[in-house]
């Protein structure tokens, strides 16, 4: 369990696009991280790396993704 302080921002519609779509995540996958991140207060792609969902360099994909589109 990843718990934070701070509210978590919800994912962007672009993330989640990109989680299902280039990581292949299912919808499944995807609610599950959300309740979770929710529940946690953390980022979704921790969240999803930390349930075994995101290997580590598909999370650093991720992360990748993340800072190109700031």
């Amino acid at each position: 369990m990843v718990i934070s302080s701070a509210p978590q921002p919800q994912p962007s519609r672009a993330l989640l696009s990109f989680l299902q779509q280039k990581m292949g995540l299912s919808e499944n996958a995807i609610n599950l991280g959300l309740r979770q991140a929710a529940l946690e207060q953390a980022p979704l792609p921790v969240v999803l790396w930390s349930f075994g969902l995101l290997n580590l360099s598909q999370y650093q994909d991720v992360l990748d993704w993340q800072h190109q589109q700031i």
